[in-house]
């Protein structure tokens, strides 16, 4: 019965997007013949308030932000950073740019630009669409829209597991973002997010409940290796991952108990 309520809740809340996303990016493609870059994106990006709110009102998916400090303000429009996130579902997407101060520059997929509204709205931002499948082209393009960003003050947010983990998981690290946190010249900020609570991978049913979203402090970039600084990174947010959502990192007790009786075979 619960499976039930919170799949009639989740129809609702797709037809709540379905209805206002259309409307919204035909107003941003019609500002875009007139204006662009941030004056663009702030309107544009008011439909993912409207997202996430509805995903709140609709079927209880709630948030707290800690660490908000730590990012520059709006006071500071200049200063850039490499934004390095953990991915679990589509919430994080929607809900960053939401209660961040600095416009964001998301690195992508070049195939979403072929979803109706959404991507065409996204496709006039001043956003890093990639072809995965040439690495090399995909990286320079990566290096060198990201430093003309962060020169304008706009933030670069990569998610350096590449999809989307599920609740508990942890995929591989790569260190795309750390390179380009050193190629510009910005500090790399950790962020946790643990959004498979509610809202988990590769599905649209949602459920209620709270969200956690820690932001660390920047790391400095200057002098590091890209994989080093990488693995800093990636430590700091499994960390945190595991200090917001412990019940998912959780190992049973029999698990535990087969795992190690497994070990010690194993050395006898």
């Amino acid at each position: 019965m619960i499976r039930l309520v919170w799949a009639l809740r989740s129809l609702l809340f797709l037809l709540w997007m379905a209805l206002t996303v259309v409307p919204w990016a035909l107003v941003a493609l019609l500002l875009s013949i007139f204006i662009r870059g941030k004056p663009l994106y702030w309107p544009t990006m008011y439909w993912l308030t409207v997202a996430i709110w509805g995903a709140k009102v609709i079927c209880g998916v709630r948030w707290r932000v800690h660490g908000l400090q730590h990012l520059p303000g709006a006071d500071q429009p200049n200063a850039a950073v490499v934004l390095a996130a953990k991915h679990q579902s589509t919430w994080e997407t929607f809900a960053f740019p939401t209660f961040m101060p600095h416009p964001l520059a998301y690195v992508f997929k070049r195939e979403l630009l072929y979803v109706p509204f959404f991507g065409w709205a996204m496709g006039r931002l001043d956003m890093i669409h990639i072809d995965r499948s040439k690495r090399a082209e995909a990286w320079s393009k990566v290096a060198a829209q990201g430093k003309r960003l962060a020169a304008e003050g706009i933030w670069v947010i990569m998610f350096p597991e590449g999809t989307r983990a599920p609740r508990g998981g942890q995929g591989q690290y790569k260190s795309g973002a750390s390179r380009l946190a050193i190629a510009s010249g910005v500090p790399i900020v950790p962020i946790a997010a643990t959004s498979a609570k509610c809202w988990p991978r590769k599905s649209f049913l949602l459920r209620p409940g709270c969200i956690d979203v820690s932001i660390g402090r920047p790391i400095d970039s200057t002098g590091r290796a890209p994989e080093e600084l990488m693995r800093e990174v990636e430590a700091w947010i499994e960390a945190e991952m595991r200090r917001l959502d412990p019940t998912a990192y959780a190992v049973p007790a029999q698990t535990q108990a087969q795992t190690d009786a497994g070990v010690g075979a194993a050395l006898h």
